[in-house]
């Protein structure tokens, strides 16, 4: 059996998992992190977690072919540094050696999207599929592509930045780039949250109801609420008018849409959908189909253990 290290690095923690070569999880671990964490620390934690596994499915170091490795951030993967991870605070981080001497295997790391994206069309909602566009809707929207089982990053590993297609052109809101009007300022968790407290102001929800995150929009959407049923509807339409742009480039036969939006079903999916349908080139939509994501939380470290089995090929 081969056995691959995964991890998936977040700002408050870290999750992983040793992960067979047919995406089995056979244990898992997480460990605290923070903004600003030395590295040595993160290393330190990493380490641990891979030995409480070892120990938790009786198998020895010699035992683990490699480890995958997702960060959420700008990647250098030709120098294996971390130019700029601002959940945990790194910059420019020699982080590929700092972690082959730390776990004493070889390491490989990638975008976090691009990680779950390789998860999703590894043993996912984009398996079997020729070229897969996954799409994980959260704080921003975060993209990764897929073409025949491998990932697709482009000439600088910036491929799949969905997020910051300029859609909106005049009075957009300021995003987190620097841009104004980027898809993710219209179409993510947090875009849903400020449409939504909007809402609220103006009395359609109930000023008791702390909204503090797109799953109480949703929930209220469900449950009926007239205005929380719209503001999903607009959240939902950008997100399809921006994958109908990304598709009608690509030509994907799957777009996977993940992250926590992603479970409220087809109130969400449908208008998703809808949008998709009334921008997308006619050809490019009867070739597609957009699916929920199957992996949840489990994406990421299922595609870093696809990673690093890539390493070996």
């Amino acid at each position: 059996m081969t056995v691959f290290f995964a991890v998936d690095v977040g700002g408050t923690s870290t999750k992983t998992a040793l992960i067979d070569d047919k995406g089995t999880i056979l244990d898992k671990q997480s460990f605290k992190t923070w903004r600003h964490i030395p590295l040595e620390d993160f290393n330190q934690g990493m380490v641990q977690a891979l030995l409480d596994g070892m120990n938790a499915v009786g198998l020895q170091r010699r035992d683990i072919r490699g480890a995958g490795i997702g960060i959420a951030g700008f990647l250098d993967l030709n120098r294996g540094t971390v130019v700029e991870a601002i959940n945990v605070g790194w910059n420019d981080v020699p982080f590929i050696a700092l972690a082959q001497a730390a776990l004493a295997m070889p390491v490989t790391i990638d975008n976090d999207a691009n990680v779950a994206a390789l998860g999703e069309a590894w043993i996912g909602a984009g398996s079997g599929a020729r070229t897969a566009l996954c799409v994980t809707v959260g704080t921003g929207i975060g993209g990764g592509i897929v073409m025949d089982g491998q990932l697709y990053r482009g000439v600088n590993g910036m491929a799949g930045e969905i997020g910051h297609l300029v859609v909106q052109r005049e009075n957009g809101f300021l995003c987190n780039c620097g841009m104004h009007g980027c898809l993710e300022t219209l179409a993510s968790a947090t875009a849903m949250v400020r449409l939504a407290r909007a809402v609220q102001q103006r009395g359609e929800i109930p000023l008791d109801i702390v909204i503090d995150g797109a799953k109480v929009v949703v929930e209220l959407a469900q449950q009926g609420n007239l205005a929380a049923q719209g503001v999903v509807r607009e959240v939902a339409h950008w997100l399809g008018y921006g994958l109908s742009l990304a598709a009608n480039t690509l030509n994907p036969d799957v777009i996977v849409i993940g992250g926590g939006v992603s479970t409220a079903g087809e109130i969400f999916l449908g208008p998703v959908r809808t949008a998709f349908l009334e921008t997308a080139l006619g050809r490019v939509a009867e070739a597609v189909e957009i699916r929920a994501a199957a992996l949840g939380n489990d994406a990421g470290v299922v595609g870093a253990a696809a990673l690093a089995a890539q390493r070996l090929e």
